[in-house]
């Protein structure tokens, strides 16, 4: 009995050393190559670099096919490159989204800076066309203020009567109303002569607008009271 416990130690130790010769050594860059390559999914790299993720990958997946065939010192061998390409295709990743950051910025910034010089033009534009506007409101109060000065002034005189060479246009007047006034050609149908001698400041006859001044020609031919009617009849105004 004393003897079998001397022995026992011994017997410990030979039992371990068997053990530990019939295990398997566990590859050193396994979990650290399996890391990199979660990283990398996480980050995209699959989809960025999807060839680099590729190349990684498969290296893991050779090197478990030696793993299972026991040859571990290669399976490492795989690991350690497959960890090597992932630590490269990390900082590949890394600068890729920086550089992704920096243009989707860029981008961020010419756009903003187009809006800013679209809005500036445009106020620009409506600066400009109210200083127009108000010119030629400026300028058509002024003709109308010297045609009614004028137009008092000879009614202050005592003398014929004459016909007016202006007309301002009132709300509602249309250039065939205007021709038929008294005052004016008295004939409707000789609007037209009303509309050549007001083309600077008539597009369309069918639209004229109350405050415009109208010049009414006078001394008129025979031809050309002729020349208004015909005109009048092919091109009706309604």
């Amino acid at each position: 009995m004393i003897r079998l416990c001397g022995k026992l130690p011994l017997l410990v130790i030979l039992i371990v050393l068997l053990l530990s010769g019939c295990t398997t050594p566990a590859p050193m860059w396994r979990q650290e190559a399996q890391n990199v390559l979660d990283k990398a999914r996480r980050d995209e790299g699959d989809k960025i670099f999807p060839a680099e993720f590729a190349s990684i990958e498969e290296l893991i997946l050779k090197g478990e096919v030696l793993v299972k065939e026991e040859e571990i010192e290669d399976a490492d061998k795989l690991f350690l490159l497959a960890w090597s390409k992932g630590s490269l295709l990390e900082k590949k990743l890394a600068a890729e989204k920086l550089r992704l950051k920096e243009e989707a910025q860029r981008r961020a910034d010419a756009e903003r800076l187009e809006l800013e010089r679209k809005r500036a033009l445009e106020a620009e534009a409506r600066r400009i066309a109210l200083e127009k506007y108000e010119a030629a409101k400026a300028a058509q109060e002024a003709e109308a203020r010297r045609i009614a000065e004028k137009n008092a002034e000879k009614a202050r005189q005592p003398k014929e009567r004459q016909l007016p060479a202006y007309h301002t246009v009132k709300r509602g007047e249309s250039l065939p109303f205007i021709a038929s006034q008294p005052e004016v050609y008295n004939d409707r149908n000789l609007w037209p002569l009303l509309y050549r001698a007001n083309r600077d400041q008539i597009s369309d006859p069918k639209h004229i607008w109350p405050g415009q001044v109208l010049r009414i020609p006078r001394n008129l031919s025979r031809e050309d009271i002729v020349e208004a009617r015909r005109y009048a009849q092919e091109k009706p105004l309604h």
